[in-house]
């Protein structure tokens, strides 16, 4: 995994080596607005399923530590009542300036826990609030978790977590506010356009592990309506689209990053800008220009 995440030279024959050897495990996405309780909800949640002999995988994309670049491992520690079951894999990840709540190489993490057994993996992410927009793609079901006490619940089903909803949560149900925001949310979903799945609503107190078999049927009944002949097939190649298009750039921008001389043309242009001689915009185009004039130029 440490490989992987690196981006090691030898990570990409290793992928290339698990990959379809095993079926891949169900992915399920925990989002949210910070303090909304997913470490909780999804340490419940795992320990449902290990009740139900299940091997779990579980990768909590935590915030960056400023001094070493890694993970902080906040969600380790409320997860601790897993960490000496076996039949569990808790990996952290840093999201290293990712953007979307999600750091770079989760699906390839995904997939070796698919490689290591796992029948269920769980995604958390960092809770970043309105941004996280990626694990929609890397999961097959999304959790949107809402509490009635954030400032930002209302303004999250505004934005893109409105649209990647597969369930709502409603977590801290106990609170003050709940029904209000519960009301809300049907509200919102009543604006949506008809769809073959209409997300529900599942209300739970995850600090007393109510509401948590709700949601392993809410989470149980999305799968099956996966499995309906077209549904899944169309879904998963979206998917596959998008995620070959980020490798395809990601793997260009190393390559253009490794050419011989742009790293110098990197360091001139950082310059140029901290001196006022040129704006961020136009160096980067300058460099995307110097970029393309090297690749026409190179030999074949």
């Amino acid at each position: 995994m440490s490989l992987v995440e690196n981006g090691a030279p030898e990570a990409e024959a290793l992928l290339d080596r698990i990959y379809g050897k095993k079926p891949a495990a169900p992915r399920v996405g925990i989002t949210g607005p910070p303090g909304a309780g997913k470490s909780t909800l999804v340490a419940e949640y795992a320990l449902l399923l290990r009740r139900e002999g299940r091997r779990v995988g579980v990768v909590a994309v935590d915030p960056t530590s400023p001094f070493t670049g890694g993970a902080i491992l906040g969600d380790r520690v409320r997860m601790s009542e897993l960490s000496t079951d076996p039949d569990v894999f808790i990996r952290s990840m840093a999201t290293r300036g990712s953007l979307g709540g999600l750091a770079g190489r989760t699906e390839e993490l995904c997939e070796l826990l698919s490689g290591w057994g796992s029948d269920v993996t769980l995604i958390e992410t960092v809770g970043v609030g309105q941004s996280e927009l990626d694990v929609a793609q890397a999961a097959d079901t999304t959790l949107v978790v809402l509490t009635p006490e954030s400032g930002d619940a209302i303004q999250s089903l505004k934005a893109g977590l409105m649209e990647i909803a597969d369930v709502f949560v409603v977590n801290k149900s106990d609170h003050s506010g709940a029904d209000q925001l519960t009301a809300a949310i049907r509200s919102a979903l009543a604006l949506r356009p008809p769809a073959p799945w209409r997300p529900p609503i599942v209300r739970t107190i995850a600090t007393q592990r109510a509401g948590i078999e709700e949601l392993h049927q809410a989470i149980q009944s999305h799968g099956a309506h996966l499995k309906e002949p077209g549904a899944l097939a169309t879904i998963r190649r979206e998917k596959i689209r998008a995620r070959l298009k980020t490798a395809v750039r990601e793997r260009l921008l190393e390559r253009a990053w490794d050419r011989q001389g742009l790293g110098a043309l990197l360091d001139r242009a950082t310059e140029q800008v901290l001196q006022g001689a040129v704006s961020p915009y136009r160096a980067a185009r300058d460099l995307i220009e110097r970029m393309t004039d090297h690749g026409e130029r190179s030999p074949n």
